[in-house]
């Protein structure tokens, strides 16, 4: 069983209480990893939540050790394990000439990955009756820490400084949805095409399935490598209480997205996430990982971390031990596939960050 894998997992359950340590101090609210921070132990960068209310009560801290080094340290245990914080990348030190801050328009994840959403408003965000329950999509733009929607050329600038000034590696692409057909599948073409002119880096694009397959085609061909339209939670009953509108898209009618979209971009290149706590239980999320992998789409796995000022913020992360039983399952089945994290062009099964997943997969 992985050693460091069980121990990521237990930092992305528990959290980790930081004094302000100095680096990249992550960030609060928005889309994908929102309340975490992003800290390598024995080489490997993760994202660890550090501001939402179940770090503050973990048994895990951040501590300064000597002069700028940085150590973990684990209450009723005097063993203190190294670990460094990212840096703050230099891209984020300029704006456009319009006057936006290039971190208004895109952030660093992990330690290599860009990450920008498209469009910060979803058609289902205001009535919360009707929205994902554990989406911050707003958060950000409410706080003035980004805009609310990210042009073409304005993240074609701030991709082509990211590779330039800090090396990044990817890009991924997210979007809330808008009121079209195409679920944002036109934002994410428009926008790669940008990037591609301007810097050649892995791109991949986030959206709910189009209506239209067509898009498929066309965001690949536009410069998206790899695509994600996530699952989030699988059983009926869980679906329509954890997401209340968009549960309204079937399983069945993803499935056959999924398809169409491994059609288009190739088995392995096709993501989904699934957020493990909620109330599915291991047995679902393992039976509908098998069917994702036998159709080619990578099964992203990842602890369900509540966010501060969502439904549910005081929803309890999962267990260490679920997770890794619902890991060790999953990994099993990806290594006697074709499908890695490793072998992804782009996108967040690649970058790995928010899930242990990964370690589980090369057993480290």
């Amino acid at each position: 069983m992985s050693e460091l894998g069980r121990l990521v997992t237990e930092l992305q359950v528990h959290g980790v209480a930081d004094p302000a340590l100095p680096g990249n101090r992550g960030r609060r609210g928005g889309a994908g990893p929102s309340d975490h921070r992003a800290l390598t132990i024995d080489g490997t960068t993760v994202m660890v939540p550090v501001y939402n209310t179940a770090a503050k009560a973990s048994p895990y801290s951040l501590e300064a050790s000597g002069n700028s080094a940085v150590a973990l340290a684990n209450q009723g245990s005097e063993a203190l394990r190294p670990v460094e914080t990212t840096l703050e990348p230099a891209f984020y030190q300029l704006s456009t000439t319009e006057g936006v801050p290039y971190r208004s328009i895109a952030l660093l994840h992990g330690r290599d990955v860009l990450a920008t959403t498209l469009l910060q408003t979803c058609i289902r965000f205001r009535d919360r009756t009707d929205s994902c329950q554990f989406c911050a999509i707003e958060q950000s733009l409410e706080d003035a820490r980004t805009i609310v929607r990210k042009t073409p050329a304005q993240v074609a600038e701030v991709a082509e400084a990211a590779v330039r000034l800090d090396g990044v590696k990817q890009l991924v692409m997210t979007t809330g949805t808008p009121n079209s057909d195409d679920r944002g599948a036109r934002l994410m073409a428009e926008t790669a095409a940008a990037v591609k002119q301007r810097v050649q880096i892995p791109i991949q694009a986030q959206c709910e399935p189009p209506d239209d397959p067509i898009w498929y085609e066309r965001m690949k061909q536009a410069g998206v490598d790899s695509l994600g339209m996530h699952l989030e939670v699988v059983e009926p009953e869980v679906r329509r209480r954890i997401l209340p509108g968009k549960s309204e898209i079937t399983l069945e009618h993803y499935y056959t997205a999924f398809e169409q979209a491994v059609e288009v971009f190739g088995r392995g290149q096709v993501s989904t996430y699934l957020l493990a706590g909620l109330g599915d239980s291991a047995e679902s999320l393992i039976a509908c990982s098998d069917k994702l992998i036998s159709l080619g789409v990578y099964p992203f796995v990842v602890p369900f971390v509540p966010i501060s000022g969502t439904p549910l913020e005081h929803h309890p992360a999962p267990s260490t031990d679920f997770m890794v039983e619902v890991y060790t399952a999953i990994a099993s089945r990806l290594r006697a596939s074709d499908i890695s994290s490793d072998v992804m062009a782009a996108g967040c099964a690649k970058c790995g960050a928010c899930s242990a997943l990964s370690l589980f997969e090369t057993d480290r």
